[in-house]
């Protein structure tokens, strides 16, 4: 006999503005025990620093979370000049400081230029990537330090919004960018580039996929509604499950092919997409999942929702 599940069936993504110094982790216990969500699972993790857009998945959405994570991002953050941490941000221990003040503004902007378009990174240790099962920031903790790979992303957007001078300046900029993306790895190959070291000392991403900062909502929110047993309202909050996939095209099925795409056999569908995926919804628009063409060019389900 099945274990039945404890907690409410509640499905949805929640746009989270993550608090600052909390690990996602933490942040998407403590709204699943808000909601008393019978299944939860975030879109890929923000560090302790960063606040801003964190996409938690509920119920069915979990089935679409690795979209999220595969998509693309924007931030805000501060660059401090001159300070070099072992994490590449506030968080670490400062291993270096070097003259900056004479860094002008205009070689800021230049040297911020080689950061756009397709760049390679080498992920930091600090990082949530796993080697052999275990995350590097875990390993760096514990004083060991493994090679890493170069990886490619891709920087659409790299703006410097703001220069503060001083013994250490500080530079506010807007990023947009591939998943992936290290933000303090930009930090720290800035400061190398401009040969005076620098870390992230504020990170705040604006923007996950579709999902913006406009649509966060803060765990004291939540808690407030949660404390008038109102979830009802909570439940208003959650954005509607194909929302993580407003960049796939979408087929709508006949009753008859409902039907048969519920039980996992394929269909004829007139003009359907050549993507490689596409979402499903029935003629009155209910979201039923993603689907596929075989190789017979007919329309065959490849994640369905559960209904009723």
């Amino acid at each position: 006999m099945a274990r039945r599940r404890r907690g409410r069936p509640v499905d949805g993504i929640l746009v989270l503005d993550k608090p600052l110094d909390k690990s996602s982790n933490w942040a998407l216990q403590v709204a699943r025990a808000i909601y008393q969500a019978q299944k939860a699972g975030h879109t890929g993790s923000l560090d302790p620093l960063a606040t801003g857009v964190l996409p938690l998945c509920f119920g069915e959405a979990t089935k679409f979370s690795q979209y999220l994570l595969d998509s693309d991002k924007a931030y805000r953050s501060t660059f401090t000049l001159g300070v070099s941490t072992a994490t590449g941000d506030a968080e670490g221990e400062v291993i270096s400081t070097q003259p900056a003040a004479d860094i002008s503004e205009q070689q800021v902007l230049a040297a911020l230029a080689q950061f756009r378009g397709e760049i390679e990174q080498v992920p930091s240790m600090y990082s949530a990537l796993k080697h052999q099962g275990q995350p590097l920031y875990k390993l760096a903790r514990k004083g060991i330090e493994v090679e890493r790979k170069r990886r490619q992303v891709e920087i659409f957007t790299l703006d410097l919004e703001a220069y503060r001078a001083g013994e250490h300046p500080e530079i506010d900029v807007y990023i947009e960018c591939s998943k992936g993306t290290y933000v303090r790895s930009i930090a720290e190959d800035l400061g190398a580039a401009l040969g005076c070291g620098a870390h992230v000392s504020m990170l705040r991403r604006t923007a996950a996929g579709p999902f913006v900062e406009s649509q966060g909502v803060s765990l004291a929110q939540l808690q407030v509604l949660r404390d008038n047993e109102a979830f009802a309202d909570l439940d208003a909050l959650l954005q509607p499950v194909d929302q993580a996939l407003t960049h796939l095209p979408s087929v709508a099925l006949s009753e008859a092919a409902v039907d048969y795409i519920k039980q996992g056999q394929a269909v004829m569908v007139p003009k359907a997409p050549s993507d490689s995926e596409f979402k499903l919804y029935s003629e009155q628009g209910h979201f039923l999942g993603i689907g596929e063409l075989n190789d017979d060019g007919l329309v065959k389900p490849r994640r369905l929702i559960a209904t009723n």
